[in-house]
């Protein structure tokens, strides 16, 4: 099929949801990818930080396939060694005690929120159940976690919402102090807030909320789906602070192109669920965590690390360099990066998916960019190179 064959049957059959780039991606290797017709992408934005190895990663196959010949799915009414021994791996480089797999982001924060809101039932009955989270933050799509984004454009439609959450905004503890009454009992936070704009949480900040939580007996969720898995350059976000949080959430990055979602929790809260207070049909399948061990057990590695930090300060330094008017502020951590203009971010993605770079957006006003982890320098440089013909 050609590509607008391609376009028009996805218009056809598939539900608008989506405003797609007239892009139709066929193949690649690493940060380079490649449309049907054989036009030449560098990818700025790994699947929105879901390809973590990037594009056909050998090791990863391998490791995939290996598990898939064996058996593709066997539910969780029976033990699995390639659950285990990904959960093992969770539990020691997190420093956290239990893990629950499931299938997505949304997912995995769902069962956040229905673990930290028993645990204060557990110890407190009813009437203590709000969740503060902040303003401009993501956690998902499900009515649940809609409800817990602080964005109101995501308050529409879809009534009525689940209710509990109220909002506080980034770094000002004074107003989350306003707005922590008695019956709260967990705050949902993310380190850094993709979607919103990629603003980061400041040390201050953040250890205020332990403080809080601490003296409240909160439980302190860390939403860690596009900052954890070494994307900023630590393994997970929370240890540029100093201090774990009680519970953590993780997706994207960590099944390196198959869809996952994983909770992990702290001594706090590893007793809270128990038999049939939670469940799922797919999460834990054998195939996939296998790939989520491979992920692992290579960007865990200290010099991998060191290589996504010294990546992210290149980037942002050649961006720094090319003194674009319209560049009003570059930030972020490690490989998630975010260059605030004065502008329309879409026209300058847009721009870009024409000249063969993939761009994300964030808030109202920012370029994101996520690229693979294991992105090159060559790649590095021909995709700035890009940039900086679309952006000027």
């Amino acid at each position: 099929m050609t590509h607008d064959e391609i376009m028009q049957q996805d218009q056809q059959y598939i539900i608008g949801t989506y405003a797609r780039y007239p892009v139709v991606l066929s193949h690649g290797k690493n940060a380079t990818l490649y449309d049907i017709d054989g036009t030449e992408y560098i990818d700025f934005m790994s699947g929105i930080g879901v390809n973590a190895l990037g594009a056909a990663d050998e090791e990863w196959i391998n490791a995939v396939t290996e598990s898939l010949h064996k058996i593709s799915h066997i539910s969780n009414y029976y033990y699995s060694p390639n659950t285990c021994k990904t959960a093992q791996k969770l539990v020691e480089l997190s420093g956290m005690n239990k893990v629950f797999f499931g299938n997505s982001g949304a997912e995995a924060n769902e069962g956040a929120i229905k673990t930290a809101r028993k645990y204060s039932f557990d110890k407190y009955g009813e009437n203590r159940s709000t969740i503060i989270s902040l303003v401009n933050s993501f956690h998902g799509r499900t009515i649940t976690t809609l409800a817990a984004t602080g964005q109101d454009d995501m308050h529409k439609f879809f009534y009525p919402f689940t209710e509990g959450f109220k909002y506080a905004p980034l770094n000002d503890i004074d107003k989350l102090n306003e707005i922590l009454t008695p019956d709260v009992c967990a705050i949902l936070a993310e380190p850094i807030q993709g979607e919103g704009g990629v603003n980061i949480m400041t040390d201050e900040y953040a250890i205020q909320l332990r403080k809080i939580c601490d003296d409240n007996d909160l439980v302190l969720i860390f939403d860690e789906i596009q900052t954890g898995i070494a994307r900023t350059g630590k393994m997970f976000a929370y240890e540029h602070f100093g201090f774990k949080p009680d519970i953590m959430t993780l997706a994207k990055g960590l099944g390196g192109g198959l869809p996952i979602g994983v909770f992990v929790v702290g001594e706090k809260c590893e007793k809270v669920l128990g038999l049939f207070h939670h469940g799922t049909t797919f999460g834990a399948n054998p195939v996939i965590v296998s790939g989520a061990y491979n992920v692992l057990s290579r960007v865990s590695q200290p010099e991998f690390l060191n290589e996504v930090c010294e990546k992210g300060k290149y980037i942002r330094q050649k961006i720094a360099e090319m003194k674009i008017p319209i560049v009003k502020e570059i930030r972020g951590k490690g490989l998630m990066i975010g260059i605030q203009i004065d502008g329309t971010p879409k026209d300058y993605t847009k721009k870009g998916a024409a000249n063969g770079l993939l761009l994300l957006t964030a808030g109202t006003d920012v370029i994101r960019m996520l690229p693979p982890l294991t992105i090159t320098y060559d790649e590095i440089d021909k995709g700035l190179s890009i940039f900086k013909g679309v952006i000027s």
